[in-house]
């Protein structure tokens, strides 16, 4: 088992813990004297730093949210002076203004060391040659995944996003051996690699994906079109990007860096669930110079697994993401989920996991939801009697799920777009609401 930080890495529980509280009385202390908005949010809590004796103190601490870092916008939340912040980060801003995020020197090594931890823990290294088909420009997945490609000495092919069958014919003549992309555009290739007939002209053996969420069913197309081992990851800006967490090859749960992150599990009233209950994923930082955050409400849904992993690391691992609280869709007074929507469709074998919703107000009267499904090459069989049955089994099944009626349209493969960033899955056109 290789490791790129073992003392780290492999760390017993007891010594993480300690390192944490550290870690987590530093920064605390740090943002206090150094941060306006977290010494009057502390003021106005009662909370001093000394007051943080041991971990669980961390719930005397109120949250930070994403609204906090746009009412502070840009550099309000920086804990460190420009002249010592050497890169920024932004988000789109297409939801408000945008949250931007600060680097030290220190912050780019520490980034760096996350991603070639996770890159060595997937069995990617020097002999590789790793094709980051991301957005190089503010988005952290391009810088990020790029400086750790060449920490663990990798031959780094920053393709950027666009004009797909270049990026095949890349990969198939430099020899790529390993793909960082959305899962949604890592299909999208798979399919036009298989429409080209290049498939066999590939050398991929590892690919790494992230930044959205995706299913079991999604995994096993990419493994079997691509010939690859399919890793989920996780990353945020405001936790340094991608590198949070990742699988390792054991794909069974991502690590999340316990001594880099402390992690909380809460429920909507901000109390801690058990292990393995889902809630809101809280992190604070505990190594970030430039910009640390205390208790950032990720907004992603997920739960603490406990048992441990073969591949012998210590720390916290999180379930799969399921979905965002802020994807939370209220429909006729009831919540739905799009992770409910896709669980329902990767059980029905018929149909792909590709799927759009679209949520109408009819005139004024009761909302409706219309899903475009894929159909898949064995789910059509040219009679329209069994298009019919098959729409009618996925509105039953989705009905027991959602407790809502939905109507479904199943469109040919390929129907939804694929983009080489975030799939779209959710278009909400109810005016005003």
């Amino acid at each position: 088992m290789k490791y790129w930080q073992p003392k780290y890495e492999t760390m017993p529980g007891s010594e993480i813990k300690a390192l944490q509280l550290k870690r987590l009385k530093n920064v605390v202390k740090n943002v206090y004297e150094h941060v306006p908005f977290y010494r009057q949010a502390f003021g106005s809590a009662g909370i001093k730093p000394d007051d943080i004796s041991s971990l669980d103190d961390i719930s005397k601490l109120p949250c930070t949210s994403k609204a906090d870092l746009r009412d502070n916008y840009p550099f309000g939340l920086f804990a460190t002076p420009m002249r010592d912040v050497v890169r920024l980060h932004a988000s789109s801003g297409t939801s408000g203004k945008a949250t931007v995020v600060g680097y030290t020197a220190s912050d780019i090594e520490t980034w760096s060391d996350l991603m070639a931890r996770n890159f060595t823990m997937v069995g990617i290294g020097p002999e590789d040659i790793f094709q980051n088909a991301v957005n190089y420009g503010l988005f952290t997945g391009g810088l990020g995944i790029h400086f750790g490609i060449e920490r663990i000495g990798a031959t780094a092919v920053p393709s950027g996003t666009g004009n797909t069958r270049h990026q095949l014919e890349m990969m198939a003549d430099f020899g790529v051996t390993a793909l960082h992309c959305t899962p949604s555009y890592a299909l999208y290739l798979a399919e036009t690699a298989l429409e080209l007939d290049m498939v066999d002209r590939l050398s991929l053996r590892t690919g790494c994906f992230g930044a959205e969420p995706w299913s079991a069913n999604t995994r096993l197309e990419l493994e079997d079109v691509l010939d690859i081992k399919a890793y989920d990851s996780y990353g945020l800006s405001e936790m340094f990007g991608p590198g949070v967490a990742f699988e390792c090859q054991e794909q069974h749960g991502l690590h999340i860096w316990d001594d880099h992150f402390l992690v909380e599990i809460l429920d909507p009233d901000g109390e801690s669930v058990a292990p393995g209950e889902k809630g809101e994923l809280v992190l604070s930082s505990l190594t970030k110079q430039a910009m640390p955050l205390i208790r950032y409400r990720t907004g992603d849904i997920t739960s603490i697994m406990e048992d441990e992993c073969l591949c012998g690391r210590t720390h916290t691992r999180l379930d799969k993401v399921v979905g965002r609280t802020d994807d939370m869709l209220i429909v006729r007074g009831i919540n739905v989920f799009p992770s409910q929507i896709e669980s329902v469709l990767v059980g029905i074998p018929e149909v792909g996991d590709q799927f759009q919703v679209l949520i109408d107000r009819k005139r004024h009267k009761l909302d409706e939801i219309h899903i475009k499904v894929e159909l898949m090459e064995r789910g059509f069989t040219g009679e329209l009697k069994d298009l019919g049955d098959l729409k009618c089994c996925v509105e039953d099944r989705l009905k027991a799920v959602l407790n809502l009626r939905t109507v479904v349209e199943l469109v040919e493969r390929g129907a939804i777009p694929r983009t080489a960033g975030k799939a779209q899955r959710v278009v909400d056109v109810r005016g005003g609401y």
